[in-house]
């Protein structure tokens, strides 16, 4: 029994050999499926390894190239190209504030303007069309009702309800001439924001290129002194502006002058509430004008609201002793007291020259009595005779014209003897010559009459140029430009003097036809001296070369002298048949009958 399970247990060893010995030793040139797929697998790892390793390298230099990007422009020192401003206001302010990196930019909006109603639609028929039907009356709209039952109220219609948060805003209005063209704005408008040095630069470079800007109104921006140098720089490129207004900013510099300076075009100024006080009047009286230059293009002048008292009037005085252009003037709600109404109502009636202004009225004369005073002399003929002494020299000269009038006489006999025809031509002519001044001499005979004459030949003549330029209205005309005067500045020292107690006395200001002096602490003593310079005015009439037709409209109410005063009435008497405004009562029929 142990034999047989000896066989049997080797037998069981030898079979397991034997397969073992089948698997470890493989036929020769034969692969296996799983080494196949072991190969393929692998293969598929390093393809996809190359593929990934060249989307990385890709990603790589994507993210190097935004890196570099945005390094650029992150990069504080590296200086953006200028912008170049297209006149365009909207969207130049809009790049600028942007490049400034400005937290919050205002937005520019048109400026608000009261709702218009619509017209009323004609009820009448159109004719031909529905000329036998009545027209129809539309029925009324029913009243809105709120949600309680009531009657709701209709909208406003002279006004626009915004809400707070969007009234308070900051934003830039605008006014244009054509709201299709957004290059067409000429009013720009800010109200109760601050405008600092970036904010006003940034301003400066879009008010430049603004062809069609005409009015420029900031009211209560914050304004400093450097700020206002900021914006009288820029004036002069401004060429359309005629009207500033600069109300409510309180500068302490008070560098007001600085507006209207010869380069700036301003002809409307407006300060009202600025805190001025004589510091402020005295620069400005200085750039209205002095004896060496004066404002030649400032037309209107508030200064209403202001600290300004006896002094500064009389320096603003001063200034319009030589200007001749400024028209309009206010001086209402300040402190001036009788000082300054006197020294206002001489410079309107007449005035004393002080010495430096007799100096500049002497050389004013000077150059207009010998035009020729300045020019270089005629060049000598020295040259030619160095040796001799100048008296020989013109005898000389002399002998020389004798000699060649003498040639000249002997050549008119010679031909007069050749054809004897030429003589009788020049005797026709001095006998021509010989009429025509004894027609002069008649004229001057005649006196008046012959100028009425030569007047009235004159106007008939301009009738029928302005005639013959009807007729010619599409053709271009060929007749001389016409004489518009001498635009050039008089000096009002050329004017006409008069020599009383040793000094010379000048008409005064008759240019400023509007003068507002109300609510300020002017009494009997200042009053008196303004009505003097009104009766001035209306009573003498001034030859002066600088024209005018005095002051039409003045103001003079709550003063310290009450309106009732006679003196206050007399003003009022003579300046309201002046006054433009000024419209006469009716008169009844029975004052007519009785007149």
């Amino acid at each position: 029994m142990s034999a047989s399970k000896k066989n049997s247990g080797g037998n069981k060893s030898h079979h397991s050999s034997e397969s073992n010995s089948g698997l470890s030793t493989p036929k020769s040139g034969s692969k296996t499926p799983r080494s196949a797929s072991k190969s393929r697998i692998t293969f598929a790892r390093v393809a996809n390894k190359i593929k990934m390793g060249k989307k990385v390298e890709k990603s790589l230099k994507g993210e190097k190239n935004q890196s570099a990007i945005s390094q650029d422009e992150e990069d504080p020192n590296k200086t953006p190209e200028p912008y170049n401003c297209t006149g365009n206001f909207q969207a130049d302010f809009t790049e600028l504030c942007r490049r400034n990196s400005m937290a919050a930019i205002p937005p520019v909006i048109h400026r608000a303007r009261p709702p218009t109603q619509a017209a009323p639609e004609s009820s009448k028929p159109e004719k031909g069309k529905d000329k036998g039907k009545s027209a129809v009356p539309e029925p009324e709209p029913e009243p809105e009702v709120d949600p309680e039952g009531e009657n709701a109220e209709p909208p406003p219609k002279t006004y626009v309800v915004k809400d707070k948060f969007e009234y308070f805003k900051p934003c830039v209005q605008v006014e244009m001439e054509n709201y299709d063209k957004p290059e067409t704005v000429t009013e720009i408008y800010i109200r109760g924001w601050k405008i600092d040095d970036i904010m006003m630069n940034t301003l400066k470079q879009c008010w430049s290129v603004m062809e069609k800007l005409h009015t420029i109104n900031l009211w209560n921006v914050g304004l400093n002194g450097e700020t206002l140098s900021i914006m009288a720089s820029t004036l002069p490129s401004i060429v359309n502006l005629r009207t500033l207004i600069l109300d409510g900013n309180v500068v302490t510099e008070e560098n007001w002058h600085e507006l209207i300076t010869d380069e700036s075009p301003v002809q409307n100024l407006s300060l009202r509430h600025c805190g001025m006080t004589d510091k402020g009047a005295k620069s400005i009286g200085e750039a209205l004008g002095t004896v060496k230059r004066t404002n030649t293009k400032l037309v209107t002048l508030n200064l209403a609201g202001n600290q300004i008292s006896d002094q500064g009037a009389i320096d603003i005085a001063n200034g319009l002793r030589m200007n001749r252009t400024l028209m309009s003037l206010s001086l209402a709600s300040n402190q001036i007291g009788d000082k300054g109404a006197i020294k206002l109502g001489e410079v309107l009636s007449r005035f004393p020259l002080s010495h430096e202004e007799v100096v500049e009225r002497r050389k004013q004369k000077s150059s207009m009595g010998s035009p020729d005073r300045n020019k270089s002399p005629p060049p000598s003929r020295r040259a030619d005779s160095k040796d001799r002494p100048g008296s020989v020299r013109s005898s000389s000269q002399h002998d020389k014209s004798d000699k060649s009038k003498q040639k000249q006489s002997a050549k008119t006999k010679k031909d007069a003897g050749k054809g004897g025809k030429e003589a009788p031509k020049e005797e026709e002519k001095h006998d021509k010559s010989k009429g025509k001044k004894d027609d002069k001499a008649a004229a001057k005979k005649e006196g008046g009459t012959s100028s009425r004459k030569a007047s009235l030949v004159a106007d008939t003549k301009n009738a029928a140029k302005g005639k013959s330029k009807g007729k010619d209205k599409g053709k271009p005309s060929q007749a001389e430009p016409e004489d518009m005067g001498d635009s050039s500045f008089i000096n009002p020292l050329t004017d006409e003097a008069d020599f009383i107690d040793g000094q010379l006395w000048v008409p005064g200001n008759r240019l400023l036809i509007n003068l507002n002096l109300s609510r300020n602490q002017i009494n009997e003593q200042g009053m008196a001296a303004i009505l003097k310079a009104m009766q001035y005015q209306t009573t003498l009439a001034l030859g002066s070369k600088s024209g005018g037709t005095g002051l039409m409209r003045i103001c003079v109410f709550k003063n310290k002298i009450s309106s009732e005063h006679d003196i206050v009435r007399k003003i009022n008497d003579i300046m309201l048949p002046k006054d433009p405004f000024y419209k006469p009562p009716p008169q009844t029929p029975e004052a007519e009958s009785t007149s």
